[in-house]
C-alpha cells in the first residue's frame, strides 16, 4: 500500500466522495492541498473573497443536495469565512469548510496567521475539529461529510496543519468507515395515529411548510396530503419554492413581509401542521396569536426544535418525508374522499378580501411589482432564484412566483447582506442547466460586486437583476416609518456605474426601468447562457408592502404609505 502526503489523502478522499467541485481561495498553510488538487478531477472555483466562497459552497448545496466544500487558508482567510458558515447553520444547508492552520507544534504560540478556528466555529458548526495527525485525515473528512447531512443538515469545520498536510501515510481508500451516525428517526406510530386523527376530524385545516420540506425532498408528499386534506399551504422564507405558487391551494408565504391572507387562514385555522419549520419571530409576529385556536401538530427533524418556541399538542422527530408519508397512508386508511368545500369557499372569500384591499393600497401598480411579474413572464418554469438580503428579497418573496419546486435561495435565519450573488455562483455550477438569477439590492451587490471576476473567468452564466435605489433600501423604510425620515448613513451616493463596472470585468452589462425591454434582455440572456448584469433604477422612496411592524398583529398590516 503506497504512503502518500496528508494533502494527497484529503484529495484523494473527496473524490472517492463524488466530490466534484471546491470553492476557494490558497495560501501559505493550504498550498500542499492544493498543489494535490492541481492534478485531481475535481473542479476548482477560485472566489475573490472566502466570505463569497462559503457562500458560494452554500448555494451548490442549496440546489444539489450534497455538501458544499470551501477551502481556504489560515489566518484571515479562515475567519472570512465565520458569517459564510453562521448563515448556512442558520439555514441548515450542509457545508465543509477546509481551513489551513500552522503546524501542530506551532500552535499556541502565535504564529503567523494562528487563529483558533475549531473554538470559533463551534457554536455555529454542527462539528468542528482539527485533524492533528495524518492518521485521521481520511476517516475525518468522510465523517464530517456524513455529519453535515445528517438528521438536519449544517455546516463542519476542518482545520488541517499545514504539517499534517505533508506527513506521510497510507491511503487505505476504504469508503465504509465505521462512523456511529444515526439516521433521521421514523416517526413514533401512535403519534402518527394522534396527528391523522386530529387532521381528519378537523373542519379547517392548513399546512405550514418550512425548508425542512427541501432538504427530506418530501414535495410529492406534501403536496399529496394537501390536496387528500384539501388543506390550502402557506410556506415560510426558508419554506418558499416547496409548494408551487401556482397551485389553488397555496397561500404564499407568511410573515413580516408575507401575504395577510396566509397568516388570517392560519388564524382561522382549527388545525395546523407545521413541517421542517421553527416558528421564527419573522413568521409568526405576535408569537402567542399566532394560530391561537389551533391543534398544532409540529413534524421536525431536529428534537430541540420541537416545543422550543410554540407547544405543539403533538410533536413528531422524523424527517418531512417520513412524517408526511405515513400521514399519507393514515389518510388513505381511514378516508376515501375528504370534501372540505365550505372551508375551501372561506379561504377563496379571505383571499378576496385581502386582495381587493392590496388591490385598492396601489401595491400591485407599483414599478417593482411590474418588473418582477415581466421576469416571471420572460423566464422558464425552471428558473433558480437566489436574492440578497433587504427590501429585493422581501419583494422577490412576495411577488416571484415559484412553479417548481426546490428553486428558490435566499438567506433566512442570518439575513445575510452579498449572500445571493454568490450563492447563484454555486447554484449555477450545481445545475447549469438551469437559468440562474439573482434578485440584488445594489447596497448587496457592492459588498459582493468582485464576484463578477469570478463569473468571467469562469464563463458562469449568472444573471443578476440589481434594484438600484441608491441607498440600503429596507433600513431606509425603516427610518421612514419609524425615526421621522431621518436618514442616518443610509445613502450610497450615485456610484458606481454598474454597466461600466460589469464591462470593466468583461460581463455584459445593461441598464432598463422598462418591464417590456426587460423582458427581452432575459430572454436573450436565458438563450446566450452567458453572464450578464441588469440594472433596474427604481425609486428610492418605494417600500416593500405589505409590511407588519415588529410585535404587531397581522390585522395591522400596512398596505400603503398613508402610514406618514
Amino acid at each position: 500500500m503506497s504512503r502518500v502526503i496528508g494533502a494527497e489523502i484529503a484529495v484523494k478522499t473527496l473524490e472517492s466522495e463524488g466530490v466534484e467541485v471546491i470553492f476557494g481561495i490558497p495560501g501559505g498553510a493550504m498550498l500542499p492541498f492544493y498543489d494535490k488538487l492541481y492534478d485531481s478531477n475535481i473542479r476548482r472555483v477560485l472566489a475573490r473573497h472566502e466570505q463569497s466562497a462559503a457562500h458560494m459552497a452554500d448555494g451548490y448545496a442549496r440546489i444539489s443536495g450534497r455538501p458544499g466544500i470551501c477551502v481556504v487558508t489560515s489566518g484571515p482567510g479562515a475567519t472570512n469565512t465565520i458569517t459564510g458558515i453562521a448563515n448556512a447553520y442558520m439555514d441548515s444547508s450542509p457545508m465543509i469548510v477546509i481551513t489551513g492552520q500552522v503546524p501542530v507544534d506551532l500552535m499556541g504560540k502565535g504564529a503567523f496567521q494562528e487563529v483558533d478556528m475549531v473554538g470559533m466555529a463551534t457554536h455555529i458548526t454542527k462539528w468542528a475539529t482539527i485533524i492533528d495527525r495524518v492518521e485521521k485525515v481520511e476517516e475525518t473528512i468522510r465523517r464530517a461529510l456524513k455529519i453535515s447531512m445528517n438528521a438536519r443538515p449544517g455546516p463542519v469545520l476542518i482545520d488541517f496543519p499545514k504539517d499534517v498536510q505533508t506527513a506521510l501515510h497510507e491511503y487505505k481508500a476504504e469508503k465504509a468507515v465505521k462512523i456511529p451516525i444515526k439516521s433521521p428517526q421514523n416517526p413514533k406510530p401512535e403519534q402518527i395515529y394522534e396527528a391523522v386523527k386530529i387532521l381528519l376530524n378537523s373542519e379547517r385545516p392548513v399546512i405550514l411548510a418550512g425548508g425542512g420540506i427541501r432538504w427530506a425532498k418530501a414535495y410529492r408528499e406534501l403536496m399529496e396530503v394537501a390536496e387528500m386534506l384539501q388543506a390550502p399551504v402557506a410556506t415560510t422564507l426558508m419554506g418558499k419554492g416547496s409548494f408551487p405558487e401556482v397551485h389553488p391551494l397555496s397561500l404564499g408565504c407568511v410573515g413580516m413581509h408575507g401575504n395577510p391572507e396566509a397568516y388570517e387562514v392560519i388564524q382561522e385555522a382549527d388545525a395546523l401542521l407545521v413541517v421542517g419549520a421553527r416558528f421564527s419571530d419573522r413568521t409568526t409576529s405576535k408569537l402567542d396569536e399566532f394560530a391561537r385556536d389551533a391543534k398544532i401538530i409540529h413534524i421536525d427533524v431536529d428534537p430541540a426544535e420541537i416545543g422550543k418556541l410554540k407547544k405543539p399538542m403533538i410533536g413528531i422527530v422524523s424527517s418531512a418525508d417520513k412524517a408526511l408519508k405515513k400521514i399519507l397512508e393514515g389518510i388513505r386508511i381511514a378516508a376515501e374522499k375528504i370534501h372540505r368545500s365550505e372551508w375551501l369557499r372561506k379561504v377563496k372569500e379571505i383571499k378576496e378580501i385581502w386582495r381587493e384591499r392590496i388591490k385598492r393600497s396601489g401595491i400591485l401598480s407599483s414599478r417593482v411589482v411590474e418588473i418582477f411579474k415581466a421576469m416571471r413572464e420572460a423566464l422558464p418554469p425552471n428558473t433558480i432564484i437566489t436574492t440578497e438580503v433587504g427590501q429585493n428579497q422581501m419583494w422577490a418573496q412576495l411577488f416571484w412566483k415559484v412553479i417548481e419546486p426546490g428553486t428558490f435561495i435566499s438567506s433566512g435565519g442570518l439575513g445575510t447582506m452579498g449572500f445571493g450573488f454568490p450563492a447563484a455562483i454555486g447554484a449555477k455550477v450545481a445545475k447549469p442547466s438551469s437559468p440562474v438569477v439573482d434578485v440584488a439590492g445594489d447596497g448587496s451587490f457592492m459588498m459582493v460586486e468582485n464576484n463578477l471576476g469570478v463569473i468571467s473567468k469562469e464563463n458562469i452564466a449568472v444573471i443578476v437583476v440589481i434594484l438600484d435605489n441608491r441607498v440600503l433600501g429596507m433600513v431606509a423604510q425603516w427610518q421612514r416609518l419609524f425615526y421621522n425620515r431621518r436618514y442616518s448613513s443610509t445613502d450610497l451616493g450615485e456610484f458606481p456605474d454598474f454597466v461600466k463596472l460589469a464591462e470593466a470585468y468583461g460581463v455584459e452589462g445593461v441598464r432598463t426601468d422598462d418591464p417590456e425591454e426587460l423582458k427581452s434582455i432575459l430572454r436573450r440572456a436565458v438563450r446566450a447562457d452567458q453572464p450578464i448584469i441588469i440594472d433596474v433604477p427604481i425609486s428610492r422612496e418605494e417600500d416593500v408592502l405589505p409590511f407588519i411592524p415588529p410585535g404587531r398583529s397581522f390585522r395591522e398590516v400596512i398596505l400603503s404609505r398613508r402610514y406618514e
